[in-house]
Formats: C-alpha cells, sequence, structure tokens
C-alpha cells in the first residue's frame, strides 16, 4: 500500500495511533494485523524523528512569526507523545515560546474529544481562545471545547492566516 500525503494529511493527522494502522490495514490491499503493525511502532517513532532532526522541521515563516506572538498565551496541543514532539521544538529553538503543552499522554480521550484542549485552556487559565488546527479531528475537538478555530491545510499558509485572523 502507498500512503500518499493528501490521504494521511486528511485520515492521518491527528487520530490516535492504533486508528491510523486499522486504516492502513483495511486499505493495504492484503492481509495485515494492526497489533503486528503497532509491534513495529516504536521504530517507526524513532525513524520519524531522527528525520525530523535531520531536517527543518518548521517553514521559515512559522520559525519568524511566533516569536512575534509574545502577548499572546500559545500552547501546543498535539495527540503525540512528549517524546516525539519535544525534541524538534527544542531543535527548532521554539519551545519555550510556549507556555502550556499537552500531549496524547496527558487526556485520557484525544482529539476529536475536546479533552485536550480543556486541558489546555485550563493549563494556560483563560477561557477563550484561538486554535490554530490542522485536521479534522484537531477541529473537531477544539470546537466541541467551544474554542474558534483557524483552519490550515500546510503549516506554510499559517502564517499568513494567522496574522489576517488577529489583526
Amino acid at each position: 500500500m502507498h500512503l500518499d500525503w493528501e490521504t494521511y494529511r486528511t485520515h492521518g493527522i491527528g487520530v490516535p495511533d492504533r486508528d491510523l494502522m486499522s486504516m492502513i490495514c483495511q486499505h493495504a490491499g492484503r492481509p495485515l494485523e494492526v497489533d503486528r503493525l503497532l509491534a513495529e511502532y516504536p521504530r517507526k517513532k524513532e525513524l520519524f524523528l531522527s528525520r525530523m532532526l535531520e531536517r527543518q522541521s518548521f517553514p521559515a515563516g512559522v520559525l519568524n512569526l511566533l516569536p512575534q506572538l509574545h502577548d499572546y498565551q500559545l500552547a501546543v496541543v498535539t495527540s503525540s507523545g512528549q517524546s516525539e514532539v519535544e525534541p524538534i521544538l527544542r531543535d527548532a529553538g521554539i519551545h519555550g515560546l510556549f507556555r502550556a503543552m499537552v500531549y496524547g499522554g496527558d487526556v485520557e480521550k484525544l482529539k476529536p474529544a475536546p479533552d485536550p484542549y480543556l486541558l489546555a485552556v485550563q493549563k494556560l487559565g483563560v477561557r477563550t481562545a484561538l486554535v490554530v488546527e490542522d485536521s479534522d479531528a484537531g477541529e473537531a475537538s477544539a470546537r466541541a471545547a467551544g474554542l474558534d478555530v483557524l483552519r490550515v491545510r500546510s503549516p506554510e499558509e499559517m502564517p499568513e492566516l494567522l496574522r489576517d485572523r488577529i489583526r
């Protein structure tokens, strides 16, 4: 099975690992066992992290914009694990710009449940927030938590869309 970017972006971002593996097994064209794929998942996570650290993980526009948002309370809300995300944020030099972090292991129910975003606003001590999301599950999660959402299709378009929204 070839898992192209559009399929992954549409169906894989923001969903639990088991659900992604189940989707891959269903579309593989040959029998695959979810548990067998999940057994290989730690190796996938190591490979992903090493590849992300080998290249610039964030577009220049994002790296330029984030420090300019110092008047805002920024948070990272992800279904990924802390060990997968923090090294990438640190390597890019942006980890310290975020006042709160919510990882997949921090909540019982992942996106699309509202739990991740409810925890983020609690950690930030705010009642409202503008969420920048790139996935259906993330958008549903933020909306279920009662938050405004700016939907982006790619990291490259985020700076311009966000600047337009907060002006």
